[in-house]
């Protein structure tokens, strides 16, 4: 075993066994805890198991479908294929090959270039700022486009969201260009709370939608494309020729219809954690004389932000893993170098262990992490 993989057990060793923390990551359950809380899962035991897509799967789409209000939706194994597939079925019926997007977005940074490689699309960026495009760069981008695609939020730039009337006008500047909008909502569901809006209201400025059963609702993989019934129907026909017309696909759609029911009520709860935690760090790390940071936003959007120190990220991630052990205390976990030269940043996120820390919890750990840093 080298010596990254020695590493990343001691890290997962860790975080699982901490008895504090403010999420529970995907690397720490077990296969036998997936599967146990698979066997939680509501269902009927003697239903047929579906076959390319029907049965429970059909159900998790009729679900979505509802939730989004829109006319469908159809099942992906995996977000980048339904991405890819969304924008390249809009090029089609647009006839332009030109998709408007962030640079930080994820067809950009983590999908190999497929959208050229694969499909044969372009791509041209209304703004390089780390934040989303507003309705002027929309209009002022120099080159025609026949699609926009929003990431909301925007992950890598803090988990940034426009506010709902900004949005709005984003949206009516695509059209303006006779341009479709395909909103890239990985992490749609947990939008509400700051668009003040339910589900459907945000949905319906869109042409089309992408969510994922994993990244905010705890499934075990896939994801979803809703819209117009003639656009999914087509959709499904390019997953068949993507190789994603799966034969089985029971558990995943199992988990992200558990997810529907247990998750997405609570994701507002974890938003106001957010902002607790995120307010108790700030003032924390003020007070501690740290000579730099940031938490990004100061008033979260979702229940993910980011923070920033001025410390390499070896040195800070192993600060975060000798807390764990030696606490029992997780309060970060890998630090990434990004930024001016000697800053680092993480990804915080909360969910339901983060609900109960209060601010003199946060300032604790901030003091016992910065003892080991």
């Amino acid at each position: 075993m080298s010596d990254d993989e020695e590493h990343g057990k001691r890290l997962v060793a860790a975080w699982r066994a901490a008895e504090r923390t403010l999420t529970r990551g995907p690397l720490e359950p077990t296969l036998g805890e997936l599967l146990a809380d698979l066997t939680r899962t509501p269902h009927d035991p003697d239903a047929s198991p579906d076959l390319y897509g029907d049965g429970v799967v059909a159900e998790l789409e009729r679900r979505v479908a509802d939730l989004l209000g829109t006319e469908d939706a159809a099942f992906f194994p995996t977000g980048t294929m339904a991405q890819q597939i969304a924008l390249r079925c809009w090029a089609g019926r647009t006839g332009n090959p030109v998709v408007a997007l962030h640079p930080m977005s994820h067809p950009e940074m983590w999908e190999g270039d497929a959208l050229s490689v694969v499909s044969g699309l372009r791509t041209t960026h209304p703004t390089t700022q780390p934040r989303p495009p507003t309705a002027e760069e929309v209009t002022g981008t120099a080159e025609p486009f026949g699609t926009l695609m929003l990431e909301l939020p925007l992950r890598e730039a803090g988990f940034l969201l426009p506010t709902w009337e900004e949005l709005e006008d984003v949206v009516a500047a695509a059209r303006e260009r006779d341009a479709v909008v395909h909103f890239d909502g990985a992490r749609l569901w947990e939008t509400t709370v700051h668009f003040g809006r339910p589900l459907d209201r945000i949905a319906g400025l869109a042409d089309s939608v992408y969510v994922s059963f994993y990244k905010s609702l705890g499934g075990l993989s896939g994801a979803a494309l809703a819209g117009p019934r003639s656009f999914v129907e087509e959709t499904r026909v390019w997953r068949h020729r993507y190789g994603g017309q799966v034969f089985r696909q029971f558990p995943q759609a199992l988990a992200a219809l558990a997810g529907l029911e247990r998750e997405l009520p609570r994701l507002p709860e974890y938003v106001a954690g957010a902002r607790t935690v995120a307010a108790a760090l700030h003032e924390s790390l003020a007070r501690a004389g740290v000579p730099w940071f940031r938490v990004h936003p100061e008033v979260p959007h979702t229940h993910q932000f980011q923070v920033w120190l001025p410390y390499g990220a070896d040195r800070l991630t192993e600060a975060s893993v000798r807390l764990a052990e030696e606490t029992g205390t997780a309060l970060f976990r890998r630090w990434h170098a990004q930024g001016p030269p000697g800053c680092a940043v993480t990804e915080l996120t909360i969910t339901e262990p983060g609900l109960t820390w209060t601010p003199q919890d946060v300032a604790t750990a901030v003091r016992d992490f910065l003892d080991r840093v």
